[in-house]
């Protein structure tokens, strides 16, 4: 009878161990675990968004799609959440001048991100953590989350948009061999990262075979801001010294920006007040439009 009762536990603990041991990616998910898979996250879910963009002459041109989803990967093995597949649509004008880079028109990009997130939604996930690892994405990803107020919807949008971490900063800073300033597009650190993430990727030998300098083609105007800044000032699409990345600087950017993304990721599982307040702002814009 022990032995009986040790084995009936045995199975028990197995299967209990099975059915939290889900994929977290939703391309990888069965239609019978899918159930599971929101109760696990509490309804949340990681938007991953790259671009297909040059990243000098030695990086992958899916240097920001494979940041981006290795980030959401590595996150939702710390804080389980649901990982939808890479989504490579954005911002990328400055960079139509170079093949390889993958740019639709910008009210279309709105609208498939718009169209996304609502389909997200009907599949039962009701918190929407956008990590972005494109630096032309930003202003147009707080841009549509700000539009999530234009009309009612039984979901939330969440942009992840760390602050900074004087400590991390410090570290970075011993740890660079190139200046930082310089440093913004497929250089020092953006290599470093896919030297740590994808090593096969990387043909470090090439990336002294063009210039990562800052042209300066364009006269300073005060006060203003102008779209033609980027291809002025970096016509090769390069910005920085691809040349002095290294992994181990690569780890120390992919372990502090996953670290930051589990953070936000417990948080937002916990989160009522967001999609409560939300509820809340809609009925009063409906009851105002009555008036």
């Amino acid at each position: 009878m022990d032995m009986l009762k040790k084995l009936l536990f045995f199975l028990f603990i197995s299967a209990s161990i099975t059915a939290q041991n889900i994929p977290h990616r939703w391309d990888e998910l069965t239609a019978s675990d899918w159930p599971k898979a929101l109760k696990k996250s509490n309804r949340t879910i990681i938007l991953p968004i790259g671009i297909l963009e040059k990243h000098g002459l030695h990086g992958p041109i899916g240097s920001d799609l494979i940041r981006a989803r290795q980030w959401a990967n590595r996150a939702a093995e710390k804080e389980y959440a649901v990982v939808f597949p890479d989504f490579l649509y954005g911002q990328v004008n400055e960079a139509k001048h170079i093949q390889g880079t993958f740019s639709l028109p910008s009210d279309l990009t709105m609208e498939l991100l718009e169209a996304t997130c609502k389909e997200i939604a009907r599949n039962g996930f009701n918190k929407i953590l956008i990590v972005n690892a494109h630096g032309g994405n930003p202003y147009m990803l707080r841009y549509f989350v700000q539009n999530q107020m234009e009309s009612p919807r039984d979901y939330a949008v969440y942009f992840f948009d760390p602050d900074t971490d004087p400590d991390y900063e410090k570290q970075l800073a011993e740890m660079r061999k190139s200046d930082a300033s310089g440093d913004m597009h497929g250089g020092e650190r953006e290599t470093s990262e896919i030297l740590y993430l994808r090593p096969e990727l990387v043909q470090q030998e090439r990336a002294t075979n063009e210039s990562g300098a800052d042209q300066e083609r364009l006269s300073e105007i005060p006060h203003v801001y102008r779209s033609i800044w980027w291809y002025a000032s970096f016509p090769n699409h390069y910005a920085g010294k691809g040349e002095t990345g290294t992994k181990e600087l690569g780890e120390l950017v992919t372990t502090h920006t996953v670290d930051n993304i589990v953070e936000a990721l417990k948080a937002i599982k916990k989160d009522t007040k967001t999609l409560e307040l939300q509820k809340k702002y809609f009925e009063d814009m409906e009851a105002s439009s009555k008036k």
